[in-house]
Formats: C-alpha cells, sequence, structure tokens
C-alpha cells in the first residue's frame, strides 16, 4: 500500500483507476453464462442438478432438490447456543430498521371530482441468492437476513432461497436455523448462474419468482444482469469497497482493522485511507503490516491492499468529503472527532458509518440497516437493499363527469399537439 498527496497526478491516476475498474467480465464468462441459462429454462430441474452434481455435490437429486422439514429439524440440532443468541439479536434489530420503511397505499382528492393516489402492493415471488461460501464451511448467514428479512417486511408471500450444497449434499445448519427463523421454508439445493436462471423462469419444482436479490460472484452477478428486465434485481454489485476519512483523533489501528474487513472479502476490492495527517498515514501503513500477517485470507488481503489499497494525504478535511463524494463509496467511514458535524455533507455513499466505535462489519451484521449496498460509484444513483425493492406502486385515477368534461379540451390540445388523433378521440366522443 502506497502513500499519495493529493492533489498530484499520481493520485489522480491511482484514483481514476479505482473509479473506472467497473464490473470486470469476459465475452467467454457472458456466453458461459448464458449457455447456463438458457440450459435451464430448456431443461428445467436436470439442469440444475447436473450443474450440481458437477460443480457442488453428488448426492443431489431432483428428489432431495429441495430442502426437507427433516432437514430443518437436523439443522435446529445442530447449531450452538451462542450462534442462535446472535440470530436473534440480528434478526430483532434488523426487522426493527426495515419495519420503517414499510411505505403505505395513499390517495387524494386535489380538485373537485377528481382523485388520484398510489398502492403499494408487494410482489407475488422473490429469491434471495446465498452463495455458497468455501463449501458451505463459512456460512454466509448475513445474506439470508439481508435479503429475507426486508421481503417478509414488504409481505411478499412466496420468498425462495437458493444456495449451493455441501458436499454431502446438505446446506450448513445455520444458513437453515437463520431462513426458518425470518420465515423462509422454501429452500433449493443450488447455486451461480444456473439458480439464478431457475429462480428467474422457474421449473418443475422452482417456482418463478418477480425480484431476485443476493450477493454472488462474477457468474451470479452476470446472471442476474441477463435476467434483469424478465424480473426484478437488487443491483449489479461490483468488488466491495471501504474509504475511511480519518483526522489525528483516530487510532492507526482501527484504521487499518477496518481497511483490511474489506480487503479480506476479494482480491479486487478496493479499501482507500484519505487522512488529513501525514503521521496518520504513516503509523497506518504500520498497522496494515502487522495485521495482515495474522489473516487467516492474507493472500486474498494482500492482493487487494496491493492492487486496490492506497492511502491519500489531503490538505484538510474538506478536501478528504469532497474525494468521498468523488468516489461514492460502496462503505464509507468517519473516523474523525466530530462526525456529526460533516455527516451532512456527503452527498455520496452506500452507508456512512459514524465514529471510532462504528466501524463497517457492525452495519454487515447486527445493526439494523441492509449490508446489500451500490458499489462502484453507483452509489450517486441508487441505494441499499429495502423493503421498497420487493414492491411496486400502481397509480389510481379517478374523474367525476363534470372534472373530465372541465380539463377535456387541455386534453385534447395535447394529444392533437402530439399527433395522437385516436387519444384524442378518446376524449371528444364523451363531450358529444
Amino acid at each position: 500500500m502506497k502513500i499519495y498527496n493529493y492533489p498530484s497526478a499520481a493520485a489522480e491516476e491511482k484514483i481514476n483507476a479505482t473509479l473506472e475498474r467497473g464490473l470486470g467480465f469476459s465475452e467467454s464468462e457472458y456466453r458461459n453464462v448464458n449457455a447456463f441459462i438458457e440450459d435451464v429454462k430448456l431443461r428445467g430441474d436436470a439442469a440444475l442438478v447436473e450443474y450440481t452434481n458437477k460443480f457442488d455435490s453428488k448426492a443431489v437429486n431432483e428428489s432431495n432438490l429441495q430442502v426437507t422439514e427433516e432437514e430443518f429439524a437436523h439443522a435446529e440440532k445442530n447449531v450452538t447456543a451462542g450462534f442462535l443468541r446472535a440470530l436473534d439479536r440480528a434478526v430483532d434489530q434488523l426487522e426493527s430498521f426495515h419495519g420503517a420503511q414499510r411505505e403505505k397505499s395513499w390517495f387524494d382528492t386535489p380538485r373537485d371530482g377528481v382523485m388520484v393516489g398510489q398502492m403499494v402492493r408487494p410482489v407475488d415471488g422473490a429469491g434471495i441468492y446465498v452463495p455458497g461460501a468455501k463449501g458451505g464451511k463459512t456460512p454466509l448467514v448475513s445474506s439470508v437476513l439481508m435479503g429475507g428479512i426486508p421481503a417478509k417486511i414488504a409481505g411478499v408471500k412466496s420468498r425462495v432461497l437458493m444456495t449451493p450444497p455441501m458436499e454431502d449434499g446438505r446446506i450448513n445448519p445455520c444458513i437453515l436455523v437463520a431462513a426458518k427463523k425470518v420465515g423462509i421454508t422454501s429452500i433449493f439445493k443450488a447455486g451461480s448462474a444456473w439458480a439464478i436462471a431457475a429462480l428467474a423462469y422457474g421449473t418443475a419444482r422452482v417456482p418463478k419468482v418477480n425480484v431476485i436479490v443476493g450477493p454472488g460472484n462474477i457468474y451470479v452477478t452476470l446472471a442476474k444482469k441477463i435476467v434483469s428486465g424478465t424480473v426484478g434485481i437488487d443491483m449489479i454489485a461490483g468488488p466491495s469497497e471501504i474509504l475511511i476519512l480519518a483526522d489525528k483523533s483516530a487510532d492507526p489501528q482501527f484504521i487499518a482493522a477496518d481497511l483490511l474487513s474489506q480487503a479480506e472479502h476479494d482480491a479486487r476490492a478496493s479499501a482507500v485511507l484519505v487522512t488529513d495527517s501525514n503521521d496518520i498515514a504513516e503509523q497506518t501503513l504500520k498497522a496494515l503490516k502487522n495485521q495482515i500477517a495474522k489473516l487467516s485470507r492474507r493472500e486474498i488481503s494482500e492482493k487487494s491492499i496491493k492492487d486496490f489499497g492506497y492511502i491519500i494525504v489531503v490538505s484538510d478535511i474538506e478536501t478528504a468529503i469532497d474525494l468521498a463524494n468523488r468516489f461514492a463509496p460502496e462503505h464509507l467511514e468517519l473516523l474523525v472527532k466530530e462526525p456529526f458535524a460533516h455527516v451532512g455533507k456527503i452527498r455520496n455513499a452506500g452507508a456512512v458509518f459514524l465514529g471510532h466505535y462504528t466501524p463497517e462489519p457492525v452495519g454487515d451484521y447486527v445493526a439494523g440497516p441492509n449490508h446489500v449496498l451500490p458499489t462502484a460509484g453507483t452509489a450517486k444513483f441508487s441505494s441499499a437493499l429495502s423493503v421498497e425493492n420487493f414492491t411496486k406502486k400502481t397509480s389510481i385515477i379517478n374523474y367525476s363527469e363534470n372534472a373530465f368534461r372541465k380539463e377535456a379540451d387541455d386534453i385534447i390540445m395535447m394529444a392533437e399537439t402530439e399527433g395522437l388523433d385516436a387519444h384524442a378521440n378518446s376524449i371528444k366522443i364523451r363531450k358529444e
């Protein structure tokens, strides 16, 4: 990890390289994903089982593709009390936060004889994708919660979870217990692009859904990109990223730990520190070297830090905030003396973490807000996964005859201006 002074040509080059890296996929990857999708559309469950046998587990067949009640019961006996305690806390706090996002239908009478409004309704079906994570050995329980809870609160009736099985054909018990805790009982043992295809188009066993959410590798992400439009998706997510703004009040050990919390995700993850203190920059560099040597995912973290990690030294925090808005990072930490004095200046970020004791991982698990966040600068125009992703809004319009006649001539004028005679005639015929 290098230190750059800003503004400078070297710093500008590094910043631009980060901002322009994009999703990053090859033509062959796109072709492969498209082939998987077409095969699932054609052969359904048979294709799902074939790919699951080839890449994840030979123990899965069409008859045990869906998780059974027996498997749920077995899972409940194989999780610890400590896990259940942490799960209860996470679920309670996530449900509380997402419950506040629930929107209501509304109706208004803005003019005599006119009623307009908006009905908010949940989609009929939602698919939640959960990656396999080292063959199920490191279960991504948080992904179950982040997708399942807002779908539940939105009122979605059919909630289907797809996740790759472990080698023995089972799903990690922590995943099953978490899913049941949030009301997901339809779980299928399939992953990657073929799982996304099954959710988007349906099979004999897997119900077709209307929205698909959840993280995944490049094959999952490309599959979501391809089926988008057939179904709704949460977002096209790139590698994870964190930007930390720190002043001299920050602890370099905290900064280093927080940078590495994202670097360990992916070799293409971005971890950047922007500070107005040369001393903080130097001390963070030393802390990084010491901490990274102790990580179980050291190789991934080292590559991430080497290729996409760096430190920028600026003249003041105002300049740092300008850079933060330019980055529009997925995760933004304000490790400064008075974070609340600066948060109002942040325009672009997926989530903002305020203060020295609010590291990014609290948002990953228990804080309440969703951790599915826009990446690669898309926080400039998009938002975190929420209850809204699982709802749709229908406009409602009603006119009395008097109200219709009062506005009819203006409607005719607009229609004829656009050359749409049939539109105009639909109004004229009612005036006769």
